[in-house]
């Protein structure tokens, strides 16, 4: 082809490339219509009709039943019960047996009622109930769902994160006054006593000038704190001796920072901490008689009818009545220790029984030859009697091996996140 084009005269030789370079150009531009669309989209402020087509505009997805309820709420009054609320509701009691026999958790929901508690029943446009709810906690809610003929229940629960707070105090008149001035609620402080209840004795031991620090979860909700979660890791000074509490997440126990329990084997008071009448006092004279003799115990004042626990575990010695201790109850813990329980109201155990620490064995009165109504304990150590307050305890099991190297790595990062937050709160 080229060498047929070489033998034509030159002007025939230019003549064909101009008109082969028009026609590749005139296949590379685009046709006038295409033009127009091209520069007419580009064009700002300028407007063009739309190609709707009506079945784009259908909502393919079902709407959910449920978000078309119509709900009525009833809070649960005293006396009530599930039957009235009900009925209040509009409901039949046909209607209240049929969902009480669907399953047992269904019948329990709604049978144990408290005042107070809320139902929120859900209906559709023909007035049918669809759906009951009640609300369990801040992030738990109990749902009943009618699903064809039949009911069926599931806990419809909110995602719950947890953050860190920290509070402290230095007390001046009493512990639960310092701590609720800190902000701990009533759980809190039963919780802080009972960590370190086995080296304190928050009935007679604590001073004004003694302190705590405390690191503890909050749980959230959407954003919103809903609660209190458990205590991470504590401090508490009384009388010049400092105690240190870290929570070990694999057993739920508290441990100090080398890893020994914090519980041991007896509690330092045998009944949640009340004001005290008589301390420990080998010389004090008799309320009764005036004679001056040995008080080998301590004496609990606190209302009548408080209940009484076994300071540790052991078998119940004797629980009986007699002119003097009225009711008492004797516990041998082991062949080293009796603990000793007089003036009680009345016995919850018998001779011979076996009891755990903490467990209730009689109620505070004033039976026998008292002035008025108290507990009076005694610890004895191979028959002699011992301050419950200060008697060197018995340890319980502790931490060992990879666990203990693992909680000491732990604590000493939960002790300085506290100290942190200490700092943080002080500068402020």
């Amino acid at each position: 082809m080229l060498s047929l084009l070489a033998r034509l005269p030159r002007m025939h030789q230019a003549l064909i490339v101009f008109i082969t370079l028009l026609i590749v150009v005139a296949l590379l531009l685009p046709d006038s219509k295409s033009l127009r669309q091209e520069e007419g989209f580009y064009k700002i402020g300028q407007t063009y009709s739309l190609d709707i087509k009506p079945e784009n505009l259908v909502v393919t997805e079902k709407t959910s039943p449920l978000a078309q309820l119509r709900w009525e709420k009833y809070q649960v009054q005293s006396g009530e019960s599930a039957a009235v609320v009900f009925q209040r509701a509009g409901l039949s009691s046909r209607l209240l047996y049929q969902l009480t026999t669907t399953n047992k958790e269904i019948e329990r929901q709604l049978t144990k009622l408290r005042p107070g508690d809320v139902l929120q029943f859900g209906f559709d446009a023909n007035d049918e109930l669809i759906q009951i709810k009640r609300q369990l906690s801040a992030y738990e809610t109990y749902l009943i769902t009618k699903k064809g003929d039949v009911f069926v229940d599931e806990i419809d629960q909110k995602e719950v994160v947890h953050q860190y707070n920290y509070a402290e105090a230095s007390i001046t008149s009493n512990f639960w006054n310092a701590a609720i001035t800190a902000g701990l609620t009533a759980n809190q402080i039963m919780e802080l006593a009972g960590i370190f209840g086995w080296d304190i004795d928050f009935a007679l031991d604590i001073r004004a000038g003694d302190s705590f620090k405390i690191l503890y979860q909050e749980k959230i909700v959407e954003g919103e704190v809903v609660g209190r979660g458990k205590i991470i890791a504590a401090i508490f000074t009384n009388q010049g001796d400092t105690f240190k509490a870290i929570l070990d997440d694999n057993t739920g126990n508290y441990y100090d920072e080398k890893g020994r329990a914090m519980k041991k084997a007896f509690l330092r008071s045998p009944l949640d901490f009340r004001r005290v009448t008589s301390n420990f006092n080998p010389n004090r004279r008799h309320p009764v008689t005036g004679k001056v003799r040995a008080h080998r115990g301590t004496d609990y004042a606190a209302p009548v009818g408080t209940p009484i626990w076994a300071a540790g575990d052991g078998i119940v010695q004797k629980s009986s009545y007699n002119q003097f201790n009225g009711n008492y109850v004797f516990i041998k813990h082991s062949n080293t220790y009796i603990t000793k329980y007089l003036h009680l109201k009345r016995r919850t155990v018998k001779t011979g029984q076996r009891v755990k620490q903490g467990q209730t064995i009689g109620t505070l009165g004033g039976t026998g030859r008292v002035t008025g109504p108290h507990l009076h304990y005694e610890f004895l150590v191979h028959g002699v009697h011992k301050n419950a307050r200060t008697v060197k305890l018995p340890q319980s099991k502790s931490l060992k091996g990879k666990a203990k190297q693992t909680f000491i790595a732990n604590a000493e990062i939960r002790l300085n996140k506290l100290e942190r937050y200490r700092e943080l709160l002080a500068s402020k």
